[in-house]
């Protein structure tokens, strides 16, 4: 019989794996939301351009560079605020600041305003992923963090699905409403609304946030006397010179997976308005639910799979699933959009998400696993950094420079975003298979430490 001694730590780590569980599901949300805000830019694109005048080009840089300029620039610093200070508070004041952004482009008047509201949703965005992945990796032991990180990550489909979804039924309900009267802003065009009711319910998410509990930072860096270390910016630029094969692979290989995934998200749904004549809400149902279900589904099965050779000894397992994706994006995703059927393409559609979701979350958990904890919400910043100024810029702006500039024609988006994901995919593929050696270098040097 169990005694009371050994019942209660049991039944305080049931309660632990609990309530990690459920802090997860929360950042989830919180993730989730951010995409909303981020991706339903992309059902407005045509309404976007009659009103403001403004070419593909110009869209690209809104839904790239304008987001990404500040996510990039201050993720450092908010990183570093994720490693010595409260990161729930952090996230919290990020939704805050977001949501008011987001709500603040149904004002924009041209281009520029535009642009800079748009900068606006990326700063409060960079406080994010800094503070969950640091967040996440202290709830979770080492041999669940795939899992739970690819969890975490299915707020980037479940977020761009949701926007596709419910954003396409808000915008074929906006579109042909008249101008309307709102306090504050006084008379919009009707497809603003759209940006109104995305970002305000972002202010409750920001108080839910602010209920969960900080876990204990594990995995530290330690003083002789036991104490933990306090490691100066020019030790975290140490620590990062130490491992930046690795750092610099993981995040390489990313940059080309998310401008597959930025690429599609920004001209998938312009793709089915402007070749096959769908409606946004049409589009936006038919995409949304393939990126929801096997977006997410791929995202589990990668996180599962890396956690299963993880277990067998395999150091690069997290990384095995960037060479899956890149094959999986390569032989589903060009052949989708040139494709002459409609259905066709959403047929090829469905395995090109499961194989694009597979590394989205096991990526974040070979760089938590190979870094101690003074260190991992600035590096996870740096990452998304580069992820971000690369991919996010990228992702949107290839296909609409081959738009504007090759093929002079919208009408071949669905060629030029071909092209773009099929040179992006083989590109993912190569990096992820040549970080392979000095991860396990830097996973065996890191479990040295721990030890």
């Amino acid at each position: 019989m169990a005694t009371a001694s050994e019942t209660k730590p049991a039944e305080a780590s049931e309660q632990s794996v609990r309530y990690a569980r459920y802090a997860v599901v929360v950042l989830m949300f919180c993730y989730t939301l951010s995409f909303i805000d981020r991706q339903i830019l992309s059902l407005l694109v045509g309404s976007i351009k009659r009103d403001l005048g403004v070419s593909d080009t110009r869209i690209g840089l809104l839904q790239g560079l304008a987001f990404g300029i500040f996510y990039t620039i201050l993720g450092m610093p908010l990183g570093r605020l994720a490693d010595t200070r409260s990161r729930k508070t952090l996230i919290s004041v990020g939704i805050t600041f977001w949501s008011i952004m987001t709500a603040l482009c149904a004002a924009a008047s041209s281009f520029g305003s535009l642009f800079l509201v748009r900068m606006g949703v990326g700063v409060g965005e960079a406080t994010l992923a800094p503070g969950a992945f640091s967040l996440i990796t202290d709830y979770f032991p080492k041999e669940r963090l795939g899992r739970a990180l690819s969890v975490y990550s299915m707020g980037i489909f479940i977020g761009s699905g949701i926007a596709l979804l419910v954003g396409g039924v808000v915008v074929d309900m906006t579109v042909h409403m008249p101008a309307v009267t709102v306090p504050l802003l006084g008379t919009i065009a009707s497809w603003r609304l759209t940006f109104l009711i995305v970002g305000i319910p972002g202010l409750l998410v920001a108080l839910w946030v602010a209920t969960l509990r900080e876990p204990l930072r594990k995995s530290m860096m330690r003083l002789q006397d036991g104490s933990a270390a306090k490691l100066s910016f020019p030790q975290v630029i140490g620590q990062l010179r130490v491992r930046w094969q690795s750092v610099a692979g993981i995040s390489l290989a990313m940059i080309f997976q998310s401008a597959c995934s930025y690429g599609f998200t920004a001209w998938g749904p312009a793709f089915f308005q402007r070749v096959h004549h769908w409606s946004a809400g049409q589009t936006g149902r038919a995409i949304g639910i393939i990126i929801v279900v096997f977006g997410c589904l791929g995202m589990y099965a990668g996180g599962a799979l890396a956690d299963r050779w993880h277990k067998q000894g395999i150091r690069e397992s997290h990384l095995r699933t960037g060479v899956m994706c890149g094959i999986g994006v390569l032989l589903f995703f060009p052949a989708a959009f040139l494709m002459s059927n409609p259905y066709m393409t959403l047929a090829l559609l469905v395995p090109g998400f499961f194989c694009l979701g597979l590394p989205m979350g096991t990526a974040y958990a070979a760089l938590q696993l190979i870094l101690p904890n003074q260190v991992r919400g600035q590096i996870s910043a740096l990452f998304l950094f580069f992820l971000n100024l690369g991919g996010l810029t990228l992702g949107p702006l290839a296909p609409a420079m081959l738009n504007d500039y090759y093929f002079h024609s919208g009408q071949a988006i669905g060629t030029s975003l071909a092209i773009s994901l099929a040179v992006l995919s083989v590109l993912m593929a190569l990096t992820f298979y040549l970080t392979y050696s000095p991860y396990r270098r830097h996973s065996l040097a890191m479990d040295t430490l721990a030890a």
